[in-house]
């Protein structure tokens, strides 16, 4: 993976909803669970999302917390 692009996935601010203007890496949880089961919107966000699914279920969001700008 290219590291520009976990950069950017974990800074990007969330556009709509309850949490717009959090940053994708500081989104809670039960947030990104409730996305997984509905389904990740279609396109870059939707992507970035689900990376961050993936980086919150593998407890690995507190080693990219110093990353975040």
């Amino acid at each position: 993976m290219d590291e520009s692009l976990l950069l950017e996935a974990i800074n990007q601010k969330m556009p709509f909803g309850k949490y717009a203007g959090w940053k994708l890496l500081q989104l809670p949880e039960p947030y990104l669970v409730w996305f997984h089961g509905q389904g990740f919107p279609q396109g870059k966000l939707g992507e970035q999302l689900a990376l961050i699914y993936e980086i919150k279920l593998n407890g690995l969001e507190a080693m990219l917390q110093p990353l975040l700008e």
